[in-house]
């Protein structure tokens, strides 16, 4: 089992292409993980992406875009080990906050980026 194991899910009021193409970008990974090289494995379209990781974590990261009501629930999942391993439980749980806290982070700065102020109730743009 990977020491960080991360699950993430936030509910975006946009059509799954909409996200998938912020992701598909290359020149968007390093905005959201800005210490991990990405090498994508699976390229799934409009459902996501499947990356290799390496950089200050080793392992796999995934990007599942499930249509739900009037948008996409992006699931978000990382799971990785440090290349040096952790000291202990201390630092591996402070890590895993960080990295659920960075994870948080970059959904919802593309829900507000991609909804672009939708108010509730409205349709996606």
């Amino acid at each position: 089992m990977p020491a960080l194991d991360l699950v993430d899910e936030t509910f975006l009021v946009v059509p799954p292409a909409a996200v998938a193409a912020v992701f598909a970008e290359p020149a968007n990974w390093p905005r959201f993980w800005p210490d991990l090289t990405l090498a994508v494995y699976a390229d799934r379209g409009d459902e996501g992406l499947r990356w290799t990781v390496a950089g200050a974590l080793v392992g796999t990261q995934e990007v599942w875009l499930e249509p739900m009501l009037d948008g996409t629930l992006l699931h978000y999942f990382l799971r990785a080990d440090p290349p040096v391993p952790f000291r202990g439980q201390k630092q591996r749980l402070r890590a895993l906050r960080q990295r659920q806290h960075a994870a948080k982070a970059v959904a919802l700065d593309l829900k507000a980026e991609l909804e672009q102020g939708r108010e509730p109730g409205l349709p996606p743009r």
